[in-house]
């Protein structure tokens, strides 16, 4: 748990995530298979959707436009997808 993670940079690459709202911090984890985001904002309005697409482009370096919300606009299991620049 806590692994280090490989950034898929890929275009059209898709990228499962499973998020935690309301969390004590911001931060993303590799949990074996699962690639967690922890976001303190709360699921309202989208602005947790908003939350974790800025959270996880900083963390694989990408520009936040460059990912794109695919499926799980109302779930905790999200899938990105990586656009072209």
């Amino acid at each position: 748990m806590g692994a280090e993670i490989e950034p898929p940079m890929a275009v059209g690459a898709e990228i499962a995530v499973r998020v935690t709202p309301k969390a004590s911090r911001n931060r993303v984890m590799q949990d074996g298979d699962v690639l967690r985001v922890y976001v303190t904002t709360v699921p309202e309005n989208g602005k947790a959707n908003v939350a974790v697409q800025k959270l996880l482009a900083k963390h694989l370096g990408l520009a936040k436009s460059r990912l794109t919300l695919i499926r799980g606009v109302t779930s905790r299991d999200k899938v990105f997808r990586v656009e072209e620049p």
